[in-house]
């Protein structure tokens, strides 16, 4: 007797995802949308964006209203943009909903741009415990924060919702609970709209909860349910300007502590501030009051001294940079090169083991492997017109306080001589000196000291 074939394993249940975005954000005082401010040097949507992409939703709808041409500009087009004009509650807004999920059977996610760092784990969570045994119709999000302050609270026995209240609604014996709403839910998409329609605004807000949809559920004599998060600050919200502030602390001591986990060394880690992107090697090495901008990727063995300002630079391994070095975007250090202080670079190459130790400029420039560039040399790389770009050769000297003008090619082991200004291109090995003739005249200097006291004095006397 043969065994029977193994069932296919199940088909994983296709997700939406809803973004309420729809709110004025007064408090932040801005004519940015408010989830455009960014954190970490990305907007929080983004931020939430990311998260969400790890489930694979098979749409995404982002209810918005003021400053919806923004974020339509935001998210070109990787995202349904809902109108809900005017704003009568959360319930009213996933209504707005309905038409970009018509035909779409699956789960519901219901998220906000202003929370934007839940983690694709908690939403796991969630949705977990929709398919549970008892096939909840919601799954609520609940915190427990150290000071429930003005949150809606959610009413349990266990994981299962006896009611949801908002705080201005409760009683002083349901705000006694710490159990509190986040706002996040996790719903089925067949019934999503159903109870969305029996919502009422007979509140003190006269406004349609979205939290109103377990009530209803409850009142059919269905199970809801709550799944708890253990870290409340994924679902703190981001009102003001000083909640943005307390919001990009929390990611910068998480972002530190990982990266020192990661095998950097941080000399005054509270100093250093990262962007969402930056990659870290093993073994670097950053000093304090370091700032990385997007786009920076560092390999192992790299250190990093203080007041350095890095955005949209590659590091390879072996190099140093600073103090008060700045690498722009298009920076690239080869192995073993270094860079000291009040250095600049921007779209330049800086070949392997070459130097550029003292206030220089370099733009829009290929430095060739050894090369060692002078103190106080600038590529002058803009006409005011066009950018043009300068190469300088292998082993190639140029010596301090020189200017090169763009487009030029200096070859490689060439040497320029300080204080040149060169304008034509150099061959191998030549020596190029660009100076004005010097004129001598001895005495000359002794001369005008006595004049000028003379007449100093003079002048004293009347």
């Amino acid at each position: 007797m043969t065994s029977a074939a193994p069932s296919p394993p199940a088909m994983p249940t296709p997700l939406a995802i809803v973004i309420l975005a729809a709110g004025k954000g007064t408090r932040m005082k801005s004519d940015l949308h408010k989830v455009l401010h960014p954190i970490a040097g990305r907007p929080m949507l983004e931020h939430l964006l990311e998260n969400a992409a790890q489930l694979a939703p098979e749409r995404q709808v982002v209810v918005a209203g003021h400053g919806r041409e923004q974020l339509e500009r935001e998210l070109g087009g990787r995202a349904t943009i809902a109108l809900q004009e005017p704003q009568l509650g959360t319930g009213h807004a996933v209504a707005q909903a309905k038409t970009a999920l018509e035909g779409f059977s699956g789960d519901v996610l219901i998220l906000y741009g202003d929370v934007p760092f839940v983690r694709a784990q908690t939403m796991r969570t969630m949705l977990d415990r929709l398919h549970g045994g008892d096939q909840p119709p919601v799954v609520v999000l609940g915190f427990e924060p150290e000071d429930a302050l003005q949150y809606g609270r959610i009413i349990a026995q266990g994981d299962r919702i006896e009611r949801m209240v908002e705080h201005k609604d409760a009683t002083p014996e349901q705000r006694a609970t710490r159990l509190c709403n986040s706002g996040l839910m996790a719903v089925r998409s067949q019934d999503l709209f159903a109870l969305l329609d029996r919502v009422g605004n007979d509140n003190a807000q006269g406004e349609y909860y979205l939290t109103d949809i377990v009530n209803v559920a409850n009142e059919d004599g269905r199970t809801c349910a709550v799944a708890v998060t253990d870290d409340s600050d994924e679902v703190a919200g981001i009102n003001s300007r000083g909640e943005l502030a307390q919001a990009e602390a929390r990611w910068q001591h998480k972002r530190r502590a990982q990266a020192m986990a990661d095998g950097a060394t941080l000399i005054a880690p509270e100093t250093v501030w990262f962007s969402w992107d930056t990659q870290l090697g093993r073994d670097v090495t950053v000093e304090p009051n370091v700032v990385f901008g997007p786009g920076v990727r560092v390999a192992d063995d790299v250190v990093i001294h203080a007041f350095s300002h890095l955005e949209g630079a590659t590091l390879e391994s072996g190099v140093s940079i600073g103090p008060y070095a700045r690498l722009r975007p298009g920076a690239v250090l080869k192995k073993g090169s270094r860079v000291g202080n009040f250095v600049e670079m921007k779209q330049a190459v800086l070949g392997e083991g070459a130097k550029a130790n003292h206030l220089t400029y370099l733009g829009d420039a290929e430095v060739g492997a050894g090369a060692n560039i002078g103190a106080g040399t600038i590529t002058c790389n803009y006409d005011g017109y066009f950018k043009h770009k300068t190469v300088i050769g292998e082993r190639a000297f140029i010596g301090s306080n020189s200017a090169l003008i763009a487009p030029v090619r200096i070859g490689a082991d060439a040497i320029v001589g300080a204080g040149s200004a060169v304008s034509r291109d150099v061959g191998d090995g030549e020596l190029r000196l660009v100076r004005a003739e010097q004129l001598v005249k001895p005495g000359w200097a002794d001369s005008f000291h006595d004049a000028m006291k003379k007449k100093k004095a003079e002048k004293s006397g009347k």
